[in-house]
């Protein structure tokens, strides 16, 4: 995560805050050293996006000003856009892969371990005629199998009929 994100993570954080953040419950949430979320709020405030009151000598109260808001939505759209874009990309890879399984003769589908992206690999299952199995010991069928993105592939996962989901975040 670039520092761009994390300067939205605390403008959010301080944004829907009910009562005054402390900056080391920051970056706590954010996963930054209390340094770097000084140097952050140091520069959000140069920035004008947020503002300071000083409640006492110990304690900063911040609070987004109306440009912090506007940073927030148009950052929030760009990563929006962002992630939608990424979300076509690997339904239309994962689309592939199950087409490069049904040309392959097989009859159904077998995601190999927990994935976030199952109810895409079901959905295009569905969509090219192939069944989405569960439980490859007790279908009848073909089956390709897809390794989840969390699943590490060794030399002996690497055979005919298998892919791995990881291999679609690494570009070429």
């Amino acid at each position: 995560m670039d520092t761009e994100d994390k300067e939205l993570e605390i403008l959010e954080n301080i944004y829907h805050s009910s009562s005054s953040v402390r900056q080391r419950d920051l970056a706590e949430v954010v996963g930054l050293s209390l340094g770097m979320t000084n140097a952050i709020l140091k520069r959000l405030v140069k920035k004008g996006l947020l503002t300071v009151k000083k409640v006492n000598n110990r304690n900063i109260r911040y609070a987004v000003s109306p440009s912090g808001v506007e940073a927030i939505t148009r950052k929030s759209y760009r990563y929006f856009k962002r992630t939608i874009k990424n979300v076509v990309f690997y339904k239309e890879s994962i689309e592939s892969l199950v087409r490069e399984g049904k040309e392959s003769g097989y009859d159904g589908i077998f995601l190999k371990g927990r994935s976030d992206l199952d109810f895409i690999v079901e959905h295009s299952c569905f969509c090219n005629g192939l069944d989405y199995v569960r439980d490859p010991d007790c279908y009848n069928g073909r089956v390709f199998t897809i390794y989840a993105e969390s699943y590490t592939p060794d030399d002996e996962s690497r055979r005919q009929g298998t892919s791995f989901l990881q291999e679609l975040f690494v570009t070429p």
